[in-house]
């Protein structure tokens, strides 16, 4: 019987774990052209999922007062009323328009998917369950498998299942799999007993457990939780802003459970004893940022996650209940989970003007880390005596505190240097592993290190108001030099103003005059008269603004409020006070706020929407390009920035132009040694037009040899709603 038991059980579990990580990113892609890329309509997109999810695993544990074979009756019959909502998909309801967006979707993902959300999400704690009630040992390591095939669904859908189906395809076969599912569950209820055992009734009489234990569940997930959030942002904002890359936080936070849970504890004890130390490396460059050795960063904060996170949960692991408060247990990590998750999706962006989730979650972890025994035999000398611990904890608290504010340069400015810096962080480091095994001396002496590697250079921009963050991320305005001021987005360039006397006007960076839309603005007037009406979609610094001529007609379209505030504000960039004080200003997303304006009402539209180092992919589909088409006049010119360090946008504008009847040239931009001081930077911009006489006439104002026809990529296919993947335009480097 046990040999049949566990591998029907955990292909069951792996199966719906795998289905419920498919769903997240199907849905979301189906939803984005509808509602737009708004942060209000995502934060509460991530409520319902956290919601669907606890609910599934309240729902579990209540059914675990009941005999199991009713609670298998319960659950498939569940799985059958569920049934009629397949295949899954968007409802096709149109919101109100006097609802607000952000509580219409709650509804319009609610009745979609929250039902089969729902039963999926209750599988993992619920067959772990009757796997110990059907007699096949201890459940808990099959919470390890339950998350490998969360891991596999998380790796299928951006490398198979996006690239190769339709999202028709997608919801075919995801309803097929439910269906499957539905066997799965209900060969693995056979395996239940028609009377529970002694041994199952003994392991009900246990004592539930104390309420600080579950506090601690809660709070052991909840960090991991959130420190991979922080992660990611901090990985994709300030380190490298590559596509994707959002994969790995997640794919090794999910490998963490497998290890923490596994059988062999090996693997994981090994993480806790090392944890202290990566903690300590994780401060090393929580404020620093991976301008220099971007890839080595990247590799180390990954990591520090993934070996904090596999020895807070291995520590949650070492504390699990007996099997018949398994429900529980699974109920408190998901309460846990989501209350690290949300506070760093909605609490941070709205308290913190920079990413100070990430060094405090740190500070966090070294706090909840089990308490070990230091494997170097110094600190273990040092800690012997308790009396000893009360007088050097508190005086290598205060050598800490003084060496950081020498290393950081914060009372006395002028003792900045690298050399003290350098003593400082060294003798930190020395105390740091003097402390070990000492959680909360060493949870000082992390912070402490943290402070002193640009930890007070960063509060002071904050005090200084040089950040501001919304839910789109980061954004920081500084001074390069004494004529040179930039807005960045964690490592992207957003724009420069050039502040000598005189050129405060002056167009920069991608936007330079000889720049494909630089080109296309200054001859406006030439292509479409003195009163030509020009709509604009990314404001950023405002630097556009200053092609303005007197009679012409701008609009800007910008997603992000604080961006708006950054660029009208003329303590920040002046481009905006100084060329046009009143321009007119819509917010929303462009595709949903185009959709709305007049049509044939532009005959200029640019699109300039970066997040990041990347350009919103529902900005780029041919439904994106109808919209386009019709905002603007039968004569109109569209030009699309597609600068991208990553991705090579060249084959899905050239196979949208195709499909769309668009007519496109491209103009890849390169400053000459005669710009230098200038402030230009290199650009790729594609102009497109239904009508082809425009684009020469374009040429012809600017010069031929600076557009080249746009190349088409054989056999590549137009990004559609329906249909999109940016595997195939990934820039392989050697």
């Amino acid at each position: 019987m046990r040999i049949g038991t566990r591998p029907r059980f955990v292909l069951t579990i792996c199966a719906g774990s795998f289905l419920l990580f498919l769903v997240q990113p199907m849905i979301a892609r189906m939803a984005l052209p509808r509602l737009g890329g708004a942060p209000s309509v995502w934060n509460s997109a991530m409520l319902v999922y956290q919601a669907l999810l606890l609910a599934g695993y309240g729902y579990a544990d209540m059914l675990g007062s009941l005999p199991a074979r009713r609670q298998a009756m319960i659950h498939l019959g569940l799985f059958l009323i569920s049934a009629v909502f397949l295949p899954i998909g968007l409802a096709g309801w149109q919101p109100p328009e006097t609802i607000e967006p952000a509580f219409w979707v709650l509804w319009l993902l609610g009745a979609s998917i929250g039902p089969l959300f729902f039963v999926v999400a209750a599988q993992a704690p619920l067959l772990q369950r009757w796997f110990a009630i059907a007699g096949g040992g201890d459940p808990y390591p099959l919470y390890a498998a339950s998350n490998l095939g969360s891991f596999a669904g998380l790796i299928a859908y951006p490398m198979l299942v996006e690239p190769l189906l339709t999202l028709k395809a997608q919801s075919i076969l995801w309803s097929l799999c439910y269906g499957a599912l539905f066997f799965l569950v209900y060969a693995s209820a056979r395996r239940l007993p028609p009377a529970e055992s002694e041994v199952v009734k003994a392991d009900e009489a246990s004592p539930s457990p104390h309420w600080r234990t579950m506090l601690l569940w809660i709070a052991l997930a909840a960090v991991p939780s959130g420190l991979m959030l922080a992660t990611s942002l901090y990985l994709t904002t300030d380190i490298v802003a590559m596509p994707l890359l959002w994969v790995l936080p997640l794919g090794l936070y999910l490998l963490s459970f497998s290890l923490a849970f596994a059988v062999m504890r090996g693997p994981a004890n090994l993480c806790t004893l090392i944890a202290p130390l990566m903690l300590l490396i994780g401060a090393c460059v929580a404020f620093t940022g991976g301008v220099d050795f971007p890839v080595f960063i990247a590799l180390g904060i990954l990591m520090v996650l993934f070996v904090t996170a596999t020895a807070l949960h291995a520590r949650l692991y070492d504390l699990r209940p007996a099997p018949a408060h398994l429900t529980r247990f699974y109920l408190l990590m998901s309460v846990g989970g989501m209350m690290g998750g949300l506070f760093c999706a909605l609490i941070a962006p709205l308290i913190f003007d920079w990413t100070y989730e990430y060094p405090i979650l740190l500070v966090a972890a070294m706090l909840l880390l089990p308490p070990r025994e230091p494997f170097l035999r110094l600190p273990r000398l040092l800690w012997e005596d308790p009396r000893r611990r009360v007088w050097l904890g508190a005086l290598m608290l205060v050598a800490g505190l003084l060496l950081s504010v020498i290393g950081g340069g914060v009372l006395v400015p002028e003792w900045k240097s690298p050399m003290l810096k350098t003593i400082s962080f060294l003798t930190i480091i020395a105390l740091s592993v003097m402390a070990l095994g000492h959680r909360l001396l060493t949870a000082g002496m992390l912070l402490y290190l943290m402070l002193c590697l640009s930890g007070w250079d960063k509060l002071s921009q904050s005090v200084t108001g040089m950040l501001t963050r919304s839910y789109f991320g980061v954004y920081g305005v500084a001074d390069r030099s004494a004529s040179e001021r930039i807005l960045f987005h964690g490592t992207t360039l957003h724009g420069i103003q050039d502040r000598r006397p005189g050129r405060e006007r002056d167009p920069t960076s991608y936007y330079a005059p000889d720049s494909g839309v630089g080109q296309a603005l200054r001859h406006a007037p030439d292509l479409f008269g003195g009163h030509a009406r020009i709509d604009v979609v990314g404001l950023g610094a405002g630097t556009l603004a200053c092609y303005f001529r007197p009679g012409q007609n701008w609009r800007f379209y910008e997603i992000d409020p604080a961006m708006i505030a950054i660029a009208r504000d003329p303590t920040n960039f002046t481009f905006l006070s100084r060329c046009q004080p009143h321009a007119d200003m819509i917010v929303g997303d462009a595709r949903m706020t185009l959709a709305q304006q007049w049509a044939g009402a532009a005959d200029l539209l640019v699109i300039d929407a970066f997040s990041s180092d990347t350009i919103p992919m529902h900005l780029l589909t041919r439904e994106a390009l109808a919209i386009y088409g019709r905002r603007l006049a039968p004569d109109g010119l569209l030009l699309v920035h597609i600068s991208n360090r990553y991705l090579d946008l060249r084959p899905v504008l050239a196979a949208a132009a195709k499909a769309g009847g668009w007519h496109a040239r491209l103009r890849h931009y390169m400053p000459s040694k005669q710009d230098a001081g200038r402030h230009y930077t290199a650009s790729v911009w594609v102009a497109l037009s239904r009508y082809p006489a425009q684009l020469d006439r374009l040429a012809g104002a600017t010069g031929p040899e600076g557009w080249k026809a746009l190349p088409v990529r054989p056999g590549f296919a137009a990004w559609s709603d329906d249909h999109a993947s940016i595997l195939p335009i990934l820039k392989i480097r050697p």
